[in-house]
Order: C-alpha cells, then sequence, then structure tokens
C-alpha cells in the first residue's frame, strides 16, 4: 500500500508539472503578443521615491518624476534568439519641473533603460526558474490562476559603483507568484520578494564608515494590469497599472525605501514618412 501511494503521488506530481509547463507555453504566447502590441504604445510613468521611517512612514520629502516610457522589444525570426525585452524611459520633469540639461539621475532614479518585467515568462528566460503551481492555485472568485516560482540557482551579487551610489543586482535571488487570467492566459499581477536575506561585504575601498556590511533584508515587489480602451480601432489591451516597491536594509544609505510607480496616459503613436521625387 504505501508503495502504491508513492506512485500515485509521483504520477500526479508530474501529471502537475506537465500542466503547469501547458499554461506557461501559454502565458509566453500572450506575452509575445504583448510586446508585439506594446511597441507602438507610450505612456506616462510617474515615480515617487519615498524614505521611510522606523512606522514606515514618510520622513523625508518625496522624490517625484515623470517620464514617458515604451516598451523596446523585436520578435525573433528565422529561429533567431530573441532581443532582451526593455522599458525605455524619456524624463520629463523632476519634482514638477522641466530637469536642466545634463541633470544627473539620483541614486534610486529608474534607469533610462531596464528590463521589462515579464521578460522572465518568455521562453529564452523561463529555464531559469523553477515553477509550480500556488498551493492555492484559485482565486476566490475562480478567475485567477496563480503560479509560483523561484531561480534554480542562486548567483553572485554584482555591486556597481558610481560616486556615492552603489546598486546591488542580485540574480536568482527572487521567487514570487505569477496571477493568470484564467479565461484569456493574461497576467493581472506579480508578487515578488526575496528568497532569503542577502548580506554583501563592501569592497575594503568603498567602506566608509559602519563594518562594510550591506544587509538587505526585504525586497517586496508587487506589479498590477488593468485593462486600457483604445478608440480607432477599438481595442482592449492588458496593460501595467502600478508597481509598487518595498526595501528594507541596514548598514548603508535609507533603511526603508518606497518607491511606487503609476503608468496613466496611454496612447498610441505612429511613425509616418514621404516620399520625395527627386527630379
Amino acid at each position: 500500500m504505501l508503495l502504491a501511494a508513492a506512485a500515485g503521488a509521483e504520477h500526479g506530481s508530474a501529471q502537475s508539472v506537465a500542466d503547469v509547463m501547458t499554461m506557461l507555453a501559454r502565458i509566453g504566447e500572450r506575452v509575445e503578443q504583448y510586446y508585439k502590441r506594446a511597441q507602438s504604445l507610450v505612456c506616462i510613468e510617474t515615480v515617487v521615491i519615498q524614505s521611510l521611517g522606523a512606522s514606515f512612514g514618510p520622513d523625508d520629502l518625496a522624490r517625484v518624476l515623470e517620464y514617458e516610457l515604451r516598451v523596446d522589444w523585436q520578435a525573433p525570426t528565422d529561429g533567431a534568439i530573441a532581443p532582451e525585452a526593455n522599458v525605455t524611459r524619456r524624463l520629463m520633469k523632476i519634482n514638477g519641473r522641466v530637469p536642466k540639461p545634463g541633470a544627473e539621475p539620483g541614486c534610486m532614479d529608474p534607469k533610462s533603460i531596464s528590463p521589462e518585467p515579464l521578460a522572465f515568462l518568455l521562453p529564452p528566460k523561463r529555464d531559469e526558474y523553477a515553477f509550480a503551481w500556488n498551493r492555492s492555485p484559485r482565486t476566490k472568485d475562480g478567475r485567477t490562476l496563480k503560479i509560483d516560482y523561484k531561480s534554480r540557482v542562486f548567483g553572485t551579487p554584482v555591486a556597481t559603483f558610481k560616486g556615492d551610489c552603489i546598486s546591488l543586482e542580485l540574480p536568482g535571488y527572487m521567487r514570487g507568484e505569477v496571477w493568470i487570467d484564467a479565461t484569456t492566459n493574461d497576467i493581472v499581477r506579480i508578487e515578488e520578494q526575496l528568497a532569503r536575506q542577502v548580506d554583501y561585504r563592501l569592497p575594503r575601498e568603498h567602506v566608509h564608515f559602519g563594518d562594510g556590511w550591506w544587509i538587505i533584508e526585504r525586497a517586496d515587489t508587487s506589479i498590477h494590469y488593468k485593462q486600457v480602451q483604445f478608440k480607432d480601432p477599438d481595442e482592449t489591451l492588458l496593460l501595467p497599472d502600478s508597481i509598487d516597491y518595498l526595501q528594507v536594509t541596514r548598514g548603508l544609505g535609507h533603511p526603508r525605501i518606497r518607491i511606487s510607480q503609476r503608468f496613466s496616459n496611454y496612447r498610441r503613436f505612429l511613425t509616418g514618412g514621404r516620399v520625395v521625387k527627386e527630379h
């Protein structure tokens, strides 16, 4: 009886893995469709960077940035590997004012080019992660499915120093949940957290005070999508609505930072041209 139960469990697990992979293939197709459409769209991204106190309330004036944003990606052809999917930004305002020429970005400001959040669900990146159904794979309304993911390998943290700023890439240190519309296979939400605390020893030449350790306790990201309607031609697309990020650290910089990104004023843009007849 024990052997039979074990065999049955193994079969059920294999079936579950197969179901997840089938769903991921459908999700990947939807993400590619989204990228193809998003390349003809532009929107306004409003970013609020807020330092928090011990009670997680604001403890300083927020930095407010406004960007024009679009997705940059080209579908692969003839079996070629697809290029990275990125978002590109053009800074328009800092705290409500047009930035001065050559204005340097702040340490926590978004980069002018950064990875698009859904890119890990495309085939070239998908093998780097392990996926499984969530313990509660369907939400109460029955319309949304949830898949857990985590990196297969913890990579080596990579620090970049520029003046007084330090950025730390953490390959393989994140895990999360993908929320999927059960009818359309569209992504409606992503929740992501650190898989474990990160203890990073600063190079000696960059230790100006303290014991030289930078400890990242939390790095939580929540991404929500919404339906956006377009005219001429009429079309409804599921597009990013908001991204909220919370970082809690010890040993360097502000111990608590909240960054909120809001997306609005979606619109199509068209590139045009004219034929010039030479005489």
